[in-house]
Parts: structure tokens; sequence; C-alpha cells
């Protein structure tokens, strides 16, 4: 008797595995919002391709536009994993993450030389004022005059470094979105680098 019980949990074990993804199974990101809304549009930058000073972009700043979005696309095409980050900074970085299905998307604290864990979504980040920063390679460094957050796409791997010659901080890749205070339903405090800095780092999202 003992032996057929455990032949019929072998049997609804197996059964589980062929009709449901197992929890540890890739991330199809092509399925997602992120990429209904960078494919839109993508879709409605190339229909100005031939007038782009019509959606107010000059020629070089249109193909800078359309190089980021396919990156994103790319990024999304080809990655399983979810989007981390990864702090090369030397202090504390304020992120918005989530762990899918059992937390919605908050401020966390990441320490330096730390980068978040693959079970959780590292969907952003909170930069406070007063910061330098570069949104992305080849990209002019602007000092901020009020906090904002940056949202990524999914399967991102955000690296965030400080360059020892200007002590801006620099992203690896372009943001998808930048919001001000009052354009997101994310949390955009008021904190300084030294606030963030003081913050102890957040255990449940380390890798």
């Amino acid at each position: 008797m003992k032996f057929l019980k455990l032949v019929l949990v072998a049997i609804v074990f197996l059964v589980n595995l062929m009709i449901a993804s197992p929890s540890w199974a890739g991330q199809d990101h092509t399925k997602g919002a992120d990429y209904r809304e960078v494919t839109q549009a993508i879709n409605q930058l190339l229909q100005l391709k031939n007038n782009p000073d019509e959606a107010g972009y000059t020629p070089e700043q249109f193909q800078q536009e359309l190089a980021k979005l396919q990156a994103q696309k790319y990024v999304m095409e080809t990655t399983t994993t979810r989007a981390q980050c990864h702090n090369e900074t030397a202090g504390t970085l304020a992120v918005y993450a989530n762990k899918p299905k059992k937390s919605p998307t908050q401020l966390y604290f990441l320490a330096a030389g730390q980068e978040t864990d693959d079970d959780w979504d590292c969907d952003g980040l909170y930069i406070p004022a007063g910061t330098r920063v570069a949104f992305g390679p080849n990209t002019e460094v602007q000092e901020l005059t009020e906090p904002l957050a940056v949202k990524f796409t999914d399967g991102t791997q955000s690296i965030v470094r400080t360059n020892p010659a200007t002590g801006a901080t620099e992203f690896n890749l372009a943001p998808a979105k930048v919001f001000k205070a009052g354009e997101t339903a994310w949390s955009i405090p008021s904190l300084s680098q030294a606030d963030i800095n003081a913050q102890a780092p957040s255990p449940q999202i380390i890798d």
C-alpha cells in the first residue's frame, strides 16, 4: 500500500512538471507589458523616420531614441533572467524592486559592491537631487535639481558606476523611463545621498 502511494505521488509530481512551468524556469520577457510598450514606441517612431522634426527630434536625436528602444527590445528578446541592479559605486543605492507575486515595487537599499537577487525584479533606481549623473553611455553629465526615479525594462542588467575622473554616477544602459515626483505610482521621497548611505542595506534583495 505504501509503495502504491509513493508511485501515485511520483506520477502527480511528473504530471505537474509537464503541464506547469517550474519556478526555476526562465522568464519570457516578450509576453510582458514592457515588451509591448517598447515595440509600439518603435513602430510609432519609424512612422516618423522621414520627418523626425514632426516629433521634435533632430535627425541625431531620432537615431539615438530609436537605438535606445531597439536595445531595450533586444534585451527582452535575448534574456530570460529577471532584471537585476549591480552597485559598483562607493555608496549605497536606493533601488525600486519587487518579488513577483509576493511584494509590490518599493524602495530598498543596495550596498556598494552588491547586486539584487535574481528572484527579485529590480525595476529601477531612485536618484537624489544634487547627483551628477550620465543616463547611459556617451550621454552628457547633468546635475539633478530634483529627485528622480528611473525605470528599466524586463531583463535589464543595470550597472551603476562612479566615473573616477568626473565623480558622476554612470549607467551602463539608458533607462526606459525617467519620472519626476507625481508622474508615477512609485514613491519619490526627498532623500539626499547622505540619507541613503545612512540606511541599513535591505537583506532580502541581496544575491
